[in-house]
């Protein structure tokens, strides 16, 4: 369907589409506006993804956010943008300052913020009374040991910044906690930003179901697009998320519960206009907000959404950043996807048995992400998964079902890293 017929005017609608390097949301997006017709620029710090089929780029340096705003505002001067869109946590701040100076319908800088920022987002949902957990905020520049009087354990400790639970640490003692600290603080080394390598959190762990919420802010508030299960129990010391099912099994009043819950935290940010993704525990305490982001969900997820009218989920959130409308009623049946865990440190050899899960009743697609004699880095210093799996099925169930027998078709082969430090070169 083309925007333009769609909106019965003879207008060609220009997005500029902010991403970070090696983003996995920069193919959907483009594709996504390439069914729509609608013209794409790439601003984004890797020069190899700024060109495509249908697209255009402009090079940035995510580094110098303010450099950045000089060269996406000169590149509007040149040819108007209809929206912008962040693809990533990283991005949504820049994103934010280009809207704010171009006019165009965006969060508060503020709000972003909060939404990015552990730290200041459990700070914030403090005040506004939203269920989170105890928390304690912790300044590596100082002795933390004396920070971490009174934390009771089990805690989690957790960078402020990263996405994908990457950092994110289960301790169960204060030895625990002592390592889990100095391993995260060893991994934020790599952050530029100042205040984000040297903060982290030590909060409460909360027992219980989790799930994770994709929604889409409005005028008329948010409106919740899937409630994904993780039935996977994610109890650490790692939180690799594994298994998406959607719709949710969980009870109508608990799913209104956690709308509700997700609600109050945009509110509390100040979130008011696209897309949205949370991640929530559930247990007999109530819905807990583990995170509320102002993005969409990560990896190749998103293509679980199809809606009643054929739109996927970069397809509706293109259309409202347009300012266009369209219904949201989902597809009958269920969808899920395995991202698919890195098994071990070392180097990809190879994926087998992928034809035999492709073969399994329900499978769509299995996707392997990871080129054989690339180096593969499990959680929590890993950034990505080894692939994904698609499945749709009648039942939640029975695509939960086919996701795993699929998963135990393949074999991951993965040799040893060898990694040493010559004083003399070696010939």
């Amino acid at each position: 369907m083309n925007l333009i017929i769609a909106n019965d005017r003879a207008e060609t609608y220009r997005v500029l589409l902010i991403a970070p390097y090696g983003s996995y949301r920069i193919a959907p997006f483009v594709e996504a506006a390439h069914v729509l017709g609608v013209e794409v620029v790439i601003a984004s710090h890797d020069r190899g993804a700024l060109v495509g089929a249908g697209s255009h780029g402009v090079h940035i340096d995510m580094g110098d956010e303010d450099a950045a705003l000089h060269t996406l505002l000169a590149a509007a001067r040149q040819t108007p943008f209809s929206a912008v869109i962040g693809t990533d946590d990283a991005s949504t701040e820049l994103t934010a300052r280009v809207c704010a100076v171009l006019g165009l319908a965006h969060n508060p800088l503020a709000a972003v913020q909060m939404a990015r920022r552990k730290d200041l987002a459990r700070a914030c949902l403090a005040r506004a009374g939203v269920v989170i957990p105890r928390y304690q905020r912790i300044d590596l520049r100082q002795a933390w040991l004396p920070q971490c009087v009174g934390i009771k354990f089990p805690c989690v400790v957790k960078p402020v910044s990263l996405s994908a639970s990457r950092g994110v640490i289960r301790a169960d003692t204060p030895q625990e906690l002592e390592r889990a600290i100095s391993r995260v603080q060893r991994l934020l080394a790599t952050v530029q930003e100042v205040t984000e390598r040297d903060t982290l959190l030590v909060e409460e762990f909360i027992p219980g179901a989790e799930v994770a919420v994709e929604g889409l802010l409005t005028t008329d508030g948010l409106t919740v697009l899937a409630i994904f299960d993780k039935p996977d129990p994610l109890e650490g010391p790692y939180f690799e998320e594994t298994y998406y099912i959607t719709p949710s099994r969980q009870p109508a009043a608990v799913q209104g519960l956690i709308v509700q819950q997700v609600s109050a935290a945009c509110r509390a940010y100040g979130l008011r206009t696209g897309p949205v993704h949370a991640e929530c525990r559930i247990n007999a305490q109530g819905v807990w907000i583990l995170e509320v982001a102002a993005r969409t969900m990560g990896g190749l997820c998103a293509r679980l959404l199809r809606f009643g009218t054929g739109y996927g989920l970069e397809e509706l959130v293109l259309i409202h950043a347009l300012g266009l409308h369209v219904s949201t009623q989902t597809s009958a049946g269920a969808a899920g996807v395995l991202m698919i865990p890195i098994p071990a440190a070392g180097i990809l050899r190879r994926v087998e048995g992928i034809r035999a899960a492709e073969q399994v009743a329900h499978i769509e697609e299995v996707v392997i992400s990871v080129r054989a004699g690339n180096e593969l880095v499990p959680l929590p210093e890993g950034t990505s998964y080894l692939g994904f799996i698609f499945a749709r099925a009648p039942t939640p169930a029975a695509a939960e079902a086919a996701l795993r027998t699929a998963h135990a078709c393949l074999n991951i082969i993965v040799a040893p890293l060898w990694k040493g430090r010559y004083d003399t070169p070696p010939f």
